[in-house]
């Protein structure tokens, strides 16, 4: 009996991981209906990382936390067991902003810190931190301060929320934050190097896709440096320039320095969390995707995670795609055999924005007349 298995990260903005794996399975099943076609849902760390977890047997915790901007949201964890699953993307990250509208300077993480709050009080002791998508630059500060610690000005109130409120900090209290966090496992998944701080820092490097001007990407950086200096003292280390400290507007610097964390590359997190090797078994075929195929995508992203996964144990790779901007040898490199993409149907891409279940279905059978045997037809 032949088997595939279909395990893409969403296409953003149009379909969900499980949708884009309904679809390309409906196509598959269409020219070949002997065929086992099985779905996983899987994500880079950012967002869908709640959607997979839970797609693989994790319950949904319910939790109204703060938003980016303040306003209260409807989010939550992903539980099982003792272990919680956190995406910060779904409670502190740009799709949560009000209207879409940036707030550079005061945006925080701190509705992320909540529901960790959350999912630590109700027992869990190992926390798996998804942070891609952030919409703050505020260090982590809001997260620690959701958690316990106490940030302070210099006449002894609290600080203000967001990244340029910072600058002001005067004196961390971290004695509730390690209470709570006392016998608690924090693993972050993040496929970002950047530092804190600098040319290559959170503000400079992903500033500008949060909102901010170069003048704001200044004040966010001096911030930044103030709130690095107030940790190493506190502390004792100085990890602002560690490989990952940058990522999510400083979140993980704040998990570096003062929750412990570990970093790790956020697909393999994934797959780990959703079993995906172990769905692998007699599998003739995987099938991947995301929205767009291109130089990103090599650096971390799901489609090659779950191409190196697949291809350690000998299973051909095809990838589905709303477009697809590299050539097959640096595909094949990554070990991707063929990619299918919504433009090769449809070339106008708003039609393939507004209405890609179609198209996808169409790649579906394209793929298993290319890379199944062909014992049955339709």
């Amino acid at each position: 009996m032949v088997k595939v298995v279909v395990a893409s990260d969403k296409f953003k903005g149009t379909l969900s991981s499980d949708e884009v794996a309904a679809a390309v399975s409906d196509g598959v099943r269409r020219v070949r209906p002997d065929v086992i076609v099985g779905s996983v849902s899987v994500a880079d760390g950012g967002e869908g990382t709640l959607a997979a977890a839970v797609a693989a047997g994790f319950e949904l915790v319910p939790v109204i936390a703060s938003g980016p901007t303040g306003e209260p949201v409807h989010s939550g964890f992903a539980r099982r067991g003792d272990v919680a699953v956190v995406e910060l993307a779904d409670v502190s990250g740009l799709i949560r902003l009000p209207g879409a509208k940036f707030a550079p300077m005061t945006a925080t993480s701190r509705g992320t810190g909540e529901l960790m709050a959350a999912a630590i009080d109700s027992g869990c002791t190992r926390v798996i931190l998804g942070i891609g998508g952030s919409a703050s630059t505020d260090g982590g500060a809001g997260l620690v301060r959701a958690l316990g610690a106490r940030l302070l000005n210099g006449n002894g109130e609290d600080l203000a929320e967001g990244g340029a409120a910072l600058s002001e900090a005067a004196s961390l209290d971290l004695t509730a934050l390690d209470e709570r966090l006392a016998g608690v496992e924090v693993i972050v998944a993040c496929d970002v190097d950047n530092p804190l701080t600098g040319p290559h820092g959170a503000a400079a490097t992903y500033g500008p896709q949060k909102g901010a001007d170069r003048v704001q990407i200044n004040v966010l950086d001096t911030a930044l440096t103030h709130w690095a200096d107030l940790v190493t003292r506190q502390t004792g280390r100085d990890l602002r320039g560690a490989a990952g400290a940058g990522a999510a507007g400083g979140v993980g610097f704040a998990a570096l320095a003062l929750l412990g964390a570990e970093l790790r590359p956020g697909i393999e997190l994934v797959l780990d969390l959703v079993g995906f090797h172990e769905q692998l078994g007699g599998v003739d075929l995987v099938v991947t995707g995301e929205g767009a195929l291109d130089e990103q995508t090599l650096h971390g992203k799901a489609a090659v995670g779950v191409a190196a996964a697949a291809r350690a144990t000998g299973i051909p790779v095809v990838a589905v795609c709303g477009t697809n901007r590299l050539d097959p040898a640096r595909m094949n490199q990554v070990g991707i055999v063929a990619a299918y993409a919504l433009t090769d149907l449809e070339p106008d891409v708003r039609r393939c924005i507004a209405d890609p279940t179609p198209l996808l279905r169409r790649l579906g059978e394209r793929i298993a007349v290319d890379h199944l045997p062909s014992t049955v037809r339709a």
